[in-house]
């Protein structure tokens, strides 16, 4: 019996997609626009959701569509956070994101952005005589890494940083042992004042918004460096611009909070501060990535098996 499903991706990706598909499954294109992205049709079990939210209309106040959730069995979501989808889409049995489908380049990222900032760069990079001169620089060898949310973002960060000689200790929300080795687990507030870096891969939920807040700023070490691959609502920024006007080594941002910036926000002129617009899961590979994520994820909801990335709908993600 065929399989129908219905996505809301462009032709490019959609093409990319159907190329790792079996013959018994129906891929229907539904388009990327409001007027006809949530028009399911009542065969299909499965639901691909366009992860450039805006283009659909889809926002958390976006009400549901007539019919909505029509008869399907399974969502899936192409990113792996779920703060910004409304909250009728997880009335579908079983939704599914992304996990872990952006750990390699956001890792990378993450570990580019403290070689960044121990080496200087690029402000030790010499153009002309003047700029031929010393620097102090410094070494991830010995240093300590914390990584708050230790999931699998946060194992890849982990994974790349003991190569380098860094003590790696992580927090996450459920007790115990965090299940890799090399690797110690930690409660936050000590975690904040042991580590001299200091990286947030934790998602947004009610528990954790606005979590790295002023108390936990103050916590922080002397010259540390924050940087932020989860989401911007994460960190009190107005809590973290006293933190960089005083102790706070610096800060890398992948995430902020509002997201985007508006022009003339203070974090784009802060000397402590280097910004980037959301782009570290970006990779020539991500896409391959996450449609062999999906080909998997397909494959075990036909034969009745567990789903990779299942949401949890109580804890939020």
């Amino acid at each position: 019996m065929s399989l129908v499903v219905c996505h809301q991706y462009d032709d490019k990706l959609a093409s990319s997609l159907a190329d790792g598909l079996p013959d018994d499954v129906i891929l229907v294109a539904l388009g990327t626009t409001p007027e006809t992205a949530w028009a399911v049709p009542r065969d299909a079990e499965v639901l691909l959701i366009n992860q450039n939210s805006a283009s659909i209309g889809l926002h958390q106040a976006m009400p549901a569509p007539p019919g909505w959730p029509f008869n399907l069995k399974w969502v899936h979501l192409r990113s792996t956070g779920i703060d910004k989808y409304p909250i009728w889409i997880f009335e579908v049995p079983r939704v599914t994101v992304n996990r872990g489908g952006y750990a390699v380049p956001i890792s990378e990222y993450a570990l580019a952005a403290m070689l960044s900032f121990v080496k200087r760069m690029p402000a030790i990079w010499a153009v002309d005589g003047r700029g031929w001169r010393n620097h102090q620089l410094a070494d991830l060898s010995g240093q300590t890494l914390g990584i708050v949310g230790f999931g699998e973002i946060g194992k890849a960060i982990a994974q790349r940083a003991l190569a380098f000689d860094m003590t790696v200790v992580g927090t996450r929300r459920s007790p115990g042992p965090l299940g890799f080795d090399g690797v110690t687990a930690m409660p936050l507030e000590a975690l904040l004042q042991t580590a001299d870096q200091v990286v947030l891969s934790a998602p947004l939920t009610a528990e954790t918004r606005g979590m790295i807040d002023a108390a936990a700023l103050n916590l922080m070490k002397s010259g540390a460096h924050l940087i932020n691959v989860g989401r911007g609502a994460l960190i009190d920024t107005e809590a973290l611009r006293a933190a960089l006007d005083s102790h706070l080594g610096g800060v890398t941002l992948d995430v902020t909070d509002p997201e985007p910036l508006p022009d003339g926000h203070w974090l784009f002129t802060h000397p402590k501060v280097r910004v980037s617009p959301h782009i570290s899961g970006s990779s020539q590979q991500t896409r391959n990535r996450a449609n062999a994520f999906l080909w998997d994820n397909l494959d075990r909801y036909r034969n009745g098996a567990k789903l990779q990335g299942e949401v949890n709908k109580e804890l939020g993600y």
